[in-house]
């Protein structure tokens, strides 16, 4: 997720346990190519040794661009190349990326084909339902990856049109399940761990992935992971919520992210999610302008509500 998923928020998803797979930010395979110098196309690359397995998400049209970017992401010691089919956003789509291309199936295939002779690790793809309801091209696409060569597809069964709007129909997912023998992935509306295990029962894929509700809830495929062990998992407590909240602020810190700051206020909204009297902690991180001044307002704040619900 663009914004989200760099190596800070990486190792804190997998540091909660549960997650077999992540992935990076999403990343222009022109920015890959066509940089010679640290950027923040190569922050976006940026990973450490225990992220292993980890994923490059790459998107473009260009067969030749993507294939010498996924190349590279090979050669930085990726363990996948996966390639972004899925983007809804206005100005990826305008350049022919991400769902943009759910439009010209045939430059699909190239750049697929493309990428697939160039890397000998294995390739997958994200990618939605079509462009609008009438425009439906799932069950093409995943039958072109399978011919391509690709190990593993991950479908978001909402269209572009969609965006994040309405519901994800689910029965896509089986309906792409039922065509083709390489593993299916589905994504879309897993809020809960419950979510995940009747994804999996109701459309037979091999896996699920799981986005947007990561942010706000790190815990969530150690929940999913232990749902389907037992039956059962845990929604975080309050001294849960401070810990995450502190470590990842603590990473960002120590990381000498240039964005640390900026980042801390994006993930306050995310992590005072459902905290008692959250909105104050939020405002008051939002009008803050150092990292220490941050740190000092979480630990505070934290220190006041887990006294008072002690006290309860």
């Amino acid at each position: 997720m663009a914004g989200v998923t760099d190596t800070v928020f990486r190792r804190l998803i997998r540091g909660q346990g549960g997650c077999g797979l992540i992935m990076t930010e999403f990343t222009s395979s022109h920015g890959v190519v066509a940089a010679s110098k640290p950027t923040r196309t190569f922050r976006y690359l940026y990973f450490e040794p225990d992220e292993h397995p980890i994923s490059a998400q790459l998107f473009g049209a260009d067969p030749g661009v993507m294939a010498d970017a996924a190349r590279y992401c090979q050669d930085l010691g990726f363990d996948v190349v996966d390639i972004n089919f899925g983007c809804p956003v206005k100005k990826v789509v305008s350049c022919n990326g991400g769902s943009g291309l759910l439009r010209d199936l045939g430059l699909v295939e190239r750049i697929l084909r493309s990428v697939r002779a160039a890397i000998s690790i294995p390739l997958t793809m994200k990618f939605r339902a079509g462009w609008n309801d009438r425009e439906l091209v799932a069950v093409r696409m995943a039958r072109l990856a399978e011919d391509c060569g690709l190990q593993a597809i991950a479908l978001h069964p909402r269209t572009r049109e969609q965006g994040y709007s309405g519901h994800a129909d689910w029965t896509r997912i089986g309906e792409v399940k039922a065509a083709v023998r390489i593993p299916v992935i589905g994504n879309g509306d897993i809020v809960q761990p419950e979510d995940a295990v009747r994804m999996v029962r109701e459309t037979g894929c091999d896996a699920v992935m799981v986005g947007r509700t990561a942010s706000s809830n790190p815990w969530i495929f150690r929940q999913i992971q232990d749902y389907v062990t037992s039956g059962r998992s845990e929604a975080p407590r309050e001294q849960a919520r401070y810990e995450i909240m502190r470590r990842y602020y603590s990473m960002l810190h120590e990381h000498g992210a240039p964005d640390a700051v900026g980042k801390m206020k994006q993930f306050a909204t995310y992590f005072t999610h459902g905290v008692r009297n959250g909105s104050r902690l939020r405002a008051d991180i939002y009008h803050a302008s150092e990292v220490r001044q941050i740190l000092d307002l979480v630990d505070a704040f934290f220190e006041r509500e887990l006294s008072v619900l002690a006290a309860v």
